[in-house]
């Protein structure tokens, strides 16, 4: 009786309860950011604070829309994002295809170098970087940017496509070759589609990364043509003064990029993540 009340009552009341208070610590930051973009800097300073504001106020978002620099910002942070992924996803299923159907020298120490370059800090590679796309004369342009994030979404992706690709039945391809057909028909007319869910994935975590990223941004960019979303929220720290329901505003028009895109490559994100990790 005892074991029977404990199942259907207090095991799923604790779980419901650490469910909630996840929720409140994830959530509040987020609903505060929310209200606090919507409040003038005067009463985000009021005492005692208040978490919904006394009356809207949507200058903060007018001054965004309006200024057609922050909004460069954004179209900055779009383009990068969305080539870094295209290209990173391009070479990470051409290079996670050929670790995961065939065999070469090298092969094992190939693996542990991609392996061992998510080990590298990546503030400890910002002076040689830096050096190298000022030799190459790319500094201020998006080449510097393209490239330098190229470099720490592949290793990750190039892993994420190889395990992936090794949960696919090697009959797939092997079918397509009877028939005639060849690898690389196999691969993106066949594994490809099938390989939908860790695309996904892999698509998802490197924009996010590519979108979130301030150091190397900061860095390899001078003019405010070239500026991206989170050195774009930077920026609005001034000297004296912190414009802080901007910063807010910028933070939240920031972040819908990612939840919308979270939200509708939700169920494929999921079934990626785990599927590419049961075989490696």
């Amino acid at each position: 009786m005892q074991e029977s009340l404990k199942r259907r009552w207090i095991t799923p009341s604790l779980t419901y309860l650490a469910l909630a208070v996840g929720l409140v610590f994830a959530g509040f930051p987020v609903l505060w950011m929310l209200s606090s973009s919507l409040k003038s800097n005067t009463e985000i300073f009021s005492v005692p604070p208040q978490v919904f504001p006394r009356q809207l106020f949507m200058g903060a978002y007018q001054a965004i829309v309006g200024d057609s620099t922050k909004v460069r910002f954004f179209l900055n942070s779009y383009f990068v994002a969305s080539v870094v992924t295209l290209l990173t996803l391009f070479v990470a299923i051409l290079s996670g295809y050929g670790f995961s159907r065939y065999t070469f020298r090298m092969k094992k120490a190939l693996n542990l170098f991609i392996i061992g370059t998510q080990t590298v800090p990546p503030i400890t590679l910002m002076i040689p970087y830096f050096g190298l796309v000022v030799a190459f004369r790319m500094y201020n342009t998006y080449f510097a940017l393209i490239f330098t994030y190229m470099v720490f979404t592949l290793p990750y992706a190039i892993l994420m496509m190889t395990g992936y690709f090794n949960t696919v039945p090697r009959e797939l391809d092997e079918a397509v070759m009877v028939d005639g057909g060849s690898s690389f028909f196999a691969l993106w007319r066949v594994l490809v589609p099938t390989a939908v869910p860790g695309v996904v994935a892999t698509g998802v975590y490197t924009f996010l990364l590519s979108w979130n990223e301030f150091l190397f941004a900061l860095t390899l960019t001078k003019s405010m043509e070239m500026r991206t979303v989170p050195v774009g929220i930077q920026l609005l720290m001034g000297q004296h003064a912190y414009e802080w329901n901007e910063m807010m505003a910028m933070s939240m028009l920031g972040s819908l990029p990612i939840l919308i895109l979270y939200l509708v490559a939700q169920k494929y994100f999921l079934a990626g993540m785990t599927a590419g990790s049961v075989k490696g």
